[in-house]
């Protein structure tokens, strides 16, 4: 039995966690803001204690709930209320959604599955701070060898070493190559140094029997394929 002493005592923010909760299970993520879904997060790092503003306010500063989630854990830390365990917490969330992407083109052939190539490249750089460029190696099937980060740079300009990519694939025997970089400005427009470089590539590539699939640029605006924009034959 509850008494009107109990009822009294209780955080009136208990009510609304269970009812954020319910609605999650029943409608799933689609029917939450991003500063609720954010809610649920917090709620499992700040048991005791009301968390809307302290979410409204992340995705104020921030932009969205995944850029919450991508934000350098210095900039985090900025924010009144985050501690060591919050930004614990919102880093697992993130490279739990870098890991399901990531298994999403991992064994299967990544021109057969093009959107989750996609989905993947924009949830492992699209809202990072600074410019990453990365390869996707693949085999004669097309399928993943190997992805890895080649270079990190500055909030515009990464160095890219073109023989140095082409010797990369060569070691690990891959046929085909897909370049990745993002934007932090937001705007996945190639530039005329992206043209270059990858042109660049593409030369040194060929000849010893690597194909560039595509170059890949992704910002918190969306995505550019060069082969789709026709800047790769």
């Amino acid at each position: 039995m509850t008494t009107v002493g109990d009822a009294e005592d209780t955080p009136h923010y208990h009510g609304h966690r269970e009812r954020l909760r319910s609605r999650f299970r029943e409608a799933g993520e689609a029917a939450l803001a991003d500063y609720e879904l954010l809610e649920l997060v917090l709620f499992r790092s700040i048991p005791r204690r009301d968390v809307k503003a302290l979410a409204k306010e992340l995705i104020r500063r921030f932009g969205s709930f995944a850029e919450v989630l991508a934000a350098p854990p210095s900039r985090l830390a900025e924010v009144e209320g985050i501690g060591d365990s919050v930004v614990t917490d919102l880093k697992i969330v993130e490279a739990a959604a870098r890991r399901i992407t990531r298994g999403a083109v991992a064994k299967r052939p990544l021109l057969s599955s093009w959107n989750a190539v996609i989905d993947y490249c924009r949830t492992a750089m699209a809202f990072a701070d600074k410019e990453h460029f990365r390869v996707l190696f693949l085999d004669k099937r097309n399928g993943l060898i190997a992805d890895e980060l080649q270079q990190t740079g500055t909030v515009d300009h990464t160095p890219v070493y073109p023989r140095e990519v082409v010797k990369r694939a060569l070691e690990l025997s891959a046929t085909a190559i897909i370049l990745v970089h993002n934007h932090p400005s937001g705007d996945p427009t190639p530039s005329s140094a992206d043209i270059k470089m990858t042109r660049t590539i593409g030369e040194i590539a060929e000849p010893l029997g690597v194909m560039v699939h595509d170059h890949i640029i992704v910002g918190r605006d969306g995505h550019a394929s060069f082969r789709g924009l026709g800047l790769l034959e």
